[in-house]
């Protein structure tokens, strides 16, 4: 059975571990190595599992850990050629790197990565949909700027859905930030709010998506009960009949098993 496991999520670091078959695929991991070993324990995920960590982008917060982490555990790092680049990975000849990109797609261990570019300010950014070989299918969607067309083709028919829910647009005027953060945030380069993390879902949700993880919260111009308040609406509409979660940035998530409520139906008839 697939299950997720997020480690964390938010400003300060995001990991996404993802088990299928008793092998697993690291997504993104923006903490220390040694934090993320700490948070990997405490979750219940054996490290010496990974076959591979792939990489959304280069910020810290999402790729702080990769370079030590995937030498000690002896994996590949699949990201984008530009990614790769900025994180200088390919002045290091110890790791490997798999390419991923909209041509692209990468088969390891259980999983078959597939990949498409994001608008986020980073050098080659990428939404990720994971089709796992129970025939689950999980999407990653961290730091998204905006939904593209190939974005909505990605996520379309996914078992389960990680994907960010930044900011409350009226609280994000007034939390604080400079102005220009504000307006970076907010742009079409930046990250999704709650409003746009909602319609996104009621686009894409059907009666296979069994599972819906909100990540990425700000911890100033956000909280999970805003970020539920515009979301569930969305779903509700959508009949949306899988489990809803929101991701911590300080503390793990439970595992949480991949159910396609359509696929769970079809093999109880089968």
């Amino acid at each position: 059975m697939t299950a997720v496991h997020v480690l964390g999520s938010g400003s300060r670091g995001n990991c996404i571990a993802l088990s299928c078959e008793g092998e697993t695929l690291l997504i993104d991991a923006g903490f220390s190595a040694r934090e993320t070993e700490r948070r990997a324990v405490a979750a219940g995920v054996a490290l010496e599992t990974v076959v591979g960590i792939a990489v959304t982008h280069e910020h810290a917060d999402h790729c702080a850990g990769v370079p030590l982490l995937a030498r000690r555990l002896g994996v590949p790092v699949l990201t984008a050629a530009g990614t790769w680049a900025a994180i200088g990975g390919d002045c290091s000849p110890v790791t490997v790197h798999r390419t991923l990109s909209l041509s692209a797609c990468v088969e390891i261990g259980p999983f078959r990565v597939h990949a498409v570019p994001s608008t986020h300010d980073a050098a080659e950014p990428l939404v990720l949909a994971v089709h796992c070989s129970d025939g689950e299918r999980v999407g990653v969607a961290h730091d998204l700027g905006r939904p593209t067309a190939g974005i909505r083709f990605l996520l379309r028919d996914l078992s389960a859905i990680v994907l960010e829910a930044n900011h409350d647009e009226i609280r994000l005027r007034t939390c604080g930030y400079p102005v220009s953060v504000q307006e970076r945030i907010a742009s079409s380069t930046g990250h999704l709010s709650n409003r746009a993390a909602a319609a996104l879902l009621g686009e894409i949700c059907h009666e296979g998506l069994g599972l819906v993880v909100l990540a990425h919260l700000s911890e100033k111009s956000n909280d999970p009960e805003e970020a539920l308040r515009a979301i569930m609406p969305a779903l509700a509409r959508a009949r949306f009949g899988g489990a809803l979660h929101v991701a911590a940035q300080h503390l793990p998530l439970p595992a949480l098993p991949v159910k396609s409520p359509a696929r769970q139906l079809a093999l109880r008839l089968a």
